[in-house]
């Protein structure tokens, strides 16, 4: 079965993202995002080739930030990436950590 997720497809671009490219590149969950022109958008492979997506924006109500680039202190949106692990030895994203024995409750992977 196939599953649907909706997107929002960005501009055309000129160029390729990826390294080197000139734009600040943020991994975000399972994708990077590159942030240029006040938005943010991720490379998007589908059966007919590949576009850009633009990143989500913040649910809080009082930010208009993408979530790969969201700082709000006090923010409770579950696809936002600034909320930092909270084990000891770790000092990435929630959206990103890795901890094979992560307690933390933010984290994307936890349970």
């Amino acid at each position: 079965m196939t599953t649907i997720t909706p997107h929002r497809i960005a501009e055309r671009h000129n160029h390729t993202h990826g390294p080197g490219c000139g734009h600040e590149a943020i991994v975000h969950g399972d994708h990077v995002d590159y942030l240029h022109d006040g938005h943010a958008h991720h490379e998007h492979l589908t059966e007919a080739g590949v576009h850009y997506d633009e990143c989500h924006t913040c649910t809080c109500p009082h930010c208009t930030d993408s979530c790969a680039n969201c700082t709000c202190a006090d923010c409770s949106c579950d696809t936002c990436n600034h909320a930092v692990c909270s084990c000891e030895h770790c000092s990435d994203s929630c959206n990103n950590c890795t901890c094979a024995d992560c307690t933390c409750a933010t984290c994307a992977h936890a349970s």
